[in-house]
């Protein structure tokens, strides 16, 4: 098979696109399925997202709650059991992570947990770290900068 010899399954899978204005033959000429006068009739018409001609939109009459913080720092997590990937005494930081594979996605930093065990040394540059993953790291005779 060549792809000049590609085409549709029989059976009318692909619908033609409904062209409008093109005369009264086609059956959508003159008002092209907009009806004859109206706020949708005209160029531009219609209403905005949402609203519900006067009456109070959804979204305001539901009741909000909670906070969200928009200046919150999302941390990528990593947990001391996918320390194993690196090598004896070497240097970790945010471009070893990403090689590794073991970031999916940018973020303001990596926080390291203490989920795992970690036997040799290493020397972890990241942005944050809870008590227990820094307590083990120096127990194995690590250290960790910036947290």
């Amino acid at each position: 098979m060549k792809l000049n010899e590609l085409a549709p399954p029989a059976g009318g899978v692909r619908k033609n696109r409904k062209r409008v204005g093109r005369g009264p033959g086609s059956g959508w000429g003159k008002t092209s399925g907009r009806g004859q006068n109206g706020q949708n009739s005209r160029s531009g018409g219609g209403v905005r997202v949402g609203f519900e001609g006067g009456q109070m939109p959804l979204q305001r009459r539901l009741p909000k709650r909670g906070f969200k913080n928009i200046f919150k720092k999302r941390y990528s997590i990593i947990n001391i059991q996918e320390l194993a990937r690196f090598e004896k005494g070497s240097t970790v930081d945010d471009a070893a992570f990403k090689g590794a594979g073991l970031l999916k996605h940018s973020t303001e930093g990596i926080k390291l947990l203490g989920k795992g065990e970690i036997t040799y040394p290493l020397t972890l540059n990241i942005k944050a770290c809870s008590r227990a993953a820094r307590a083990k790291v120096e127990a194995a005779g690590g250290k960790i900068i910036g947290c």
